[in-house]
């Protein structure tokens, strides 16, 4: 096996100005919408992911490695959060330090989402190098503009900052490797896949089964099935149980409950519990039936669905794609959330293969403009599902019933929240309401509630200094999200509670509510809440 230096390809400066501004005007765009949902605080079911994230980077920062106890709340092993839980026993993420000089520059969520599409953008990039190997200069367009569009990219972009959208990036510099021959590179893009998460390294699984399947260099794809495998296996039942018991007891019992038994499992045993059940396994993969082709086909629509005819596609996406169709959680068939991003490297390059092998297709212009009807309507589709809430300054978050939050009444609440939260110092301990944590959580001690007690650095258990609420983005909501619904029914009479006990009201305005501990309630904000509470609040 002959290792070949690793050379940029050669092409037309003027295409990859078009790439250059393709990508330049992705990132602005995305970057306007993330950031204006942020600002604006429009609500988001990754807020509290986008918390953890934070939290773990600003800790990070400071030597605190991987340390957030918002991650904490949601462990098993730790019945009381404490500042000093790693969150490698949720999902063990060592890639993440790769972007701390980054977050350095700002050290706060702004940075984060920024980071988020400026690696997505990248990715983008680096496909249309790899196209370039393979393809002319307008069909790797094409694909980077298509991989822009599709759903299953902008969607988890809007949302937040996460370890997989790192994926994309580490699997096409692999798959460039891959072209190139470039041995010591692709095993260097191959350990930074494995070190995106615990199991990022089924992406490789697959990688390695395509190399050995299609003969093309199976000695390289038996070494990647082979580590790639014994990763995920020692991760999972070796490492990750160090730091908490969440992945055995917690992550692979929900995820897969139809194939495990007890309150307890391991990756080995969850494999062979599946092998042991082929129905059942074949059922979990195609039930429910319009929920996975419409997955499918939403995966495969910027790509016009011309790679599921190549073989070799499905066995590059197989095992992530087995894997989110196993899932019995809700999320694991939605195409906006960062799961789908496990599915998109494998895919792209089955396309890069598919031109590849089919050289006349190109050549016909009704297929090239069905291929860009098909990107238009992937772009599409991805405004009209508004994913996270991202353009919900211009499009309803329900019609039936009518809820919408435009932005001349959103941006001066914004202004009320932003003044509600200068209030607290930034060395404070809080607990908040989801859509605030983002912005709160450069700290060492930051809760979500309902929880407002956390163990601090000297092991003792402490109840925060400050509580923040925002009840008017919940009542906007209430109408047509359940969601919201309950937590306004259950938010109002534990902030009453807190306030019986050790908590004064020492702000009240446009229904954000700040406590702070040992302090006596302001008595007019105290009249004014007591009047909201049968007026306002009610559910």
């Amino acid at each position: 096996m002959r290792v070949e230096v690793l050379r940029f390809p050669r092409f037309d400066p003027a295409l990859s100005r078009s790439s250059l501004v393709t990508a330049a005007l992705f990132f602005t765009i995305m970057a306007v919408l993330v950031l204006h949902r942020h600002h604006s605080y429009l609500p988001s079911y990754t807020s509290f992911d986008q918390g953890i994230f934070n939290q773990v980077f600003w800790n990070s920062l400071q030597g605190r490695w991987f340390e957030s106890s918002l991650s904490a709340i949601e462990s098993i092993s730790h019945p009381m959060p404490e500042v000093g839980y790693r969150r490698l026993g949720q999902h063990f993420t060592p890639a993440l330090l790769l972007w701390l000089p980054i977050y350095a520059i700002a050290r706060n969520t702004t940075i984060l989402l920024l980071l988020a599409v400026g690696i997505i953008t990248a990715a983008g990039l680096v496909l249309y190098q790899l196209a370039r190997l393979r393809l002319p200069p307008h069909l790797a367009l094409l694909l980077m503009v298509g991989f822009y569009g599709s759903r299953a990219v902008a969607g988890p972009t809007l949302g937040n900052f996460q370890d997989l959208c790192q994926l994309p990036l580490f699997m096409f510099s692999l798959f460039w490797a891959l072209e190139k021959r470039a041995w010591g590179w692709f095993a260097l893009w191959g350990v930074l896949v494995l070190a995106v998460r615990e199991d990022a390294g089924i992406a490789v699984f697959s990688v390695g089964l395509y190399l050995l399947i299609s003969r093309r260099q199976p000695w390289v794809g038996a070494i990647a099935c082979l580590v790639s495998f014994a990763y995920v296996v020692i991760v999972t039942t070796y490492i990750m149980p160090l730091f908490s018991d969440d992945v055995a007891e917690r992550f692979l019992v929900i995820h897969f409950a139809s194939f495990v038994e007890g309150d307890r499992t391991s990756t080995l045993q969850l494999l062979a519990a599946i092998l042991r059940n082929p129905i059942q396994l074949l059922q979990q993969l195609l039930t429910p039936l319009d929920r996975t082709l419409n997955y499918l086909l939403t995966q495969g629509l910027p790509l016009a669905l011309l790679p599921f005819l190549a073989p070799y596609t499905w066995v590059l996406i197989a095992c992530p794609l087995i894997v989110i169709f196993l899932r019995d959680d809700p999320w694991g068939l939605a195409v906006h959330m960062r799961y789908a991003l496990a599915v998109v490297p494998g895919l792209w390059y089955g396309a890069i293969l598919w031109w590849d092998a089919h050289p006349p297709w190109a050549k016909k212009r009704w297929v090239q403009w069905a291929w860009q009807g098909c990107i238009a309507l992937s772009i599409l589709f991805t405004i009209t599902a508004n994913p996270h809430r991202a353009l919900s300054f211009a499009i309803p978050d329900s019609v039936t019933p009518w809820v919408a939050v435009p932005p001349w009444t959103q941006w001066p609440h914004a202004a009320v929240l932003n003044q509600t939260l200068k209030v607290i110092p930034s060395d404070a301990s809080v607990t908040a309401s989801n859509i605030l944590i983002p912005h709160l959580s450069s700290r060492r001690e930051m809760l979500g509630l309902p929880f407002w007690q956390v163990k601090n650095d000297q092991d003792v258990v402490m109840a925060v200094d400050y509580i923040v609420v925002d009840l008017h983005q919940l009542a906007q909501y209430q109408e047509a999200f359940v969601d919201d619904r309950d937590r306004l029914a259950q938010y109002v009479p534990w902030l009453q509670e807190r306030m019986a006990t050790n908590y004064g009201l020492i702000r009240y305005q446009e229904g954000v509510v700040l406590l702070q501990r040992d302090q006596v309630s302001d008595p007019e904000l105290e009249q004014q809440w007591q009047r909201d509470i049968t007026q306002r609040w009610q559910t």
